[in-house]
């Protein structure tokens, strides 16, 4: 019915707005099957980019699934970089590290943590407050990884101080040390 709708559009005049929502429509119900290929096409056939922004931005904040989220975020930040203000591009870029972040995490655990997708330091500390270490490592390489050379409102800096903080809470004691006297 949408590819239909799609030839529709090309034969006869559709206003803009019934074009994007139309798009928008077929882009989530291609991602919630998982066709990221055909959802790919289908934005490369919108011949006109500010309504492929528009209908990619929509799609991204109807909180997609993970995948979905991931996918969008990514062809957002590949294709639209100039055209997003700072605020917006980080937002985006931070939930693109934030979905990347929670598809290192074991399946069942990441609806846990889905909540935070957008926002990778506040999941980082989650998972230490948590006491999910070995999670935390594997998190921390991928933040490494994806930061470099990006601005997304947070540092490699940021991460390492989060660390700290954490590690010194570990090692503090409640209770002094007394010696024993005879």
């Amino acid at each position: 019915d949408y590819e239909l709708c799609e030839e529709w559009g090309h034969l006869y005049p559709v206003p803009r707005e019934d074009l994007i929502d139309l798009h928008r429509d077929h882009l989530l119900h291609l991602l919630e099957m998982g066709d990221m290929e055909k959802a790919l096409q289908l934005l490369q056939r919108i011949e006109d980019p500010g309504v492929c922004l528009a209908i990619s931005e929509q799609c991204l904040d109807q909180h997609a699934s993970l995948a979905a989220s991931h996918f969008l975020a990514d062809y957002l930040t590949a294709h639209f970089y100039a055209s997003l203000t700072t605020a917006r591009r980080n937002e985006i870029q931070a939930l693109y590290i934030g979905s990347k972040m929670l598809l290192t995490l074991p399946e069942l655990s990441r609806v846990n943590y889905i909540h935070l997708s957008s926002r990778p330091l506040l999941m980082l500390e989650q998972l230490l407050m948590n006491m999910k270490v070995d999670w935390v490592a594997v998190a921390v390489q991928t933040l490494h990884q994806l930061l470099a050379g990006r601005e997304i409102g947070f540092t490699v800096e940021d991460i390492d101080n989060l660390l700290s903080k954490y590690a010194e809470k570990a090692l503090n004691f409640p209770f002094t040390l007394k010696e024993k006297r005879s």
